[in-house]
């Protein structure tokens, strides 16, 4: 049975340009996923924290935005493609995806249906307003009764279908937020400043979720440092998702003097998707991509931000954002030659 240390970040605190003791923590999604898929494919999953002190999830990451149903998204995604079928000519932003009513297209597109509407003629509608929506910074809604793209639908079903989209991401935030309060770790984790070399040597892999915890207390710390040079020795597998690639600024030099991952290709949360989040616009005090880049990775990010991205190079596992959660357990998963005993 493979041995993952499971590091998360314990920090509750951030400063930022314009928000000085700015709550944070770990990414409830990337947390939360990857734990389920590697517990189900019968790994030894250990949660650890830097001081031992319990992690918090980031409120930000609890609200519902972030918890859309993926029946949603995927619809979602297959309305916008059909007017921009190349990423290079698109500009994703998280208010595209997260707060523009758009991911409600699919339960829009039911009701349409339902009045009599065949699957293509609403889908065709949607994807017109979309379009409109998309480009203008306008509400999907809004631009269906203003432009006459409604279908016949009054504004109410209109409104309906949107409400009942944040009802149901409301309900998954909140599943998955007891979910984490359940996982003993969580709530007990154990300090990672207490474990010898020899019981750091016992782990198979390391995982670490993001959040912009892992900004705090994760870099320049040399307990992090000792359980990657042990791991990175023993050629384990090191998998960080979205900010907790900024674990690796803690390894130590090589041999020659250079960095332990000098030359390695990774990816990480890019500066286009920092300064589009609500903590980014804050002001962060300092950029994960160009921080790793400096040190001496090749970075490598999605054609386009908030694209599902893993980079694997030999026993280093990188993913780019929150949408790479399920991408970045897959590849762990694979490293590890595990197969999940069930879809979470």
């Amino acid at each position: 049975m493979p041995r993952i240390a499971y590091l998360v970040s314990s920090a509750r605190e951030i400063e930022l340009r314009d928000s000085a003791h700015h709550p944070t923590g770990f990414w409830a999604e990337e947390a939360l996923k990857p734990y389920q898929r590697f517990v189900a494919a019968g790994a030894d999953v250990v949660v650890i924290t830097p001081d031992g002190k319990p992690p918090v999830p980031d409120p930000y990451s609890l609200e519902p935005q972030f918890h859309y149903p993926d029946v949603d998204r995927d619809y979602f995604a297959s309305v916008y493609r059909t007017f921009h079928h190349d990423p290079d000519d698109i500009r994703i932003t998280l208010h595209h995806s997260t707060e523009q009513e758009l991911v409600a297209a699919r339960r829009i597109a039911l009701r349409l249906i339902d009045a009599g509407h065949s699957a293509d003629d609403a889908h065709a509608l949607i994807a017109r307003a979309a379009k409109i929506a998309w480009r203008n910074d306008r509400k999907l809604v809004d631009v269906m009764l203003a432009e006459g793209l409604d279908g016949g639908l009054p504004e109410a079903a209109l409104r309906a279908a949107v409400d009942e989209l944040e009802a149901a991401a409301t309900a998954k935030a909140e599943q998955r937020r007891a979910a984490l309060a359940e996982i003993p770790g969580f709530q007990a984790p154990v300090a990672l400043s207490d474990l010898s070399d020899a019981e750091l040597a016992e782990f198979d892999a390391l995982f670490a979720p993001g959040g912009h915890g892992p900004m705090v207390d994760l870099p320049d710390n040399a307990d992090v440092g000792r359980l990657l040079a042990i791991l990175h020795r023993k050629k384990a597998t090191i998998a960080a998702l979205c900010h907790a690639p900024a674990l690796l600024l803690s390894a130590p030099e090589r041999f020659d003097g250079q960095w332990l991952f000098e030359g390695f290709r990774l990816t990480a949360y890019t500066d286009e998707e920092e300064d589009q989040n609500r903590i980014g616009m804050l002001g962060m005090p300092w950029y994960l991509a160009a921080a790793l880049q400096n040190a001496g990775a090749v970075f490598d990010d999605a054609p386009f931000a908030w694209a599902s991205h893993v980079v694997v190079d030999r026993n280093l596992i990188t993913g780019q954002n929150p949408n790479s959660s399920d991408a970045m357990a897959d590849a762990v998963l694979k490293a590890l030659d595990l197969t999940a005993r069930q879809a979470i």
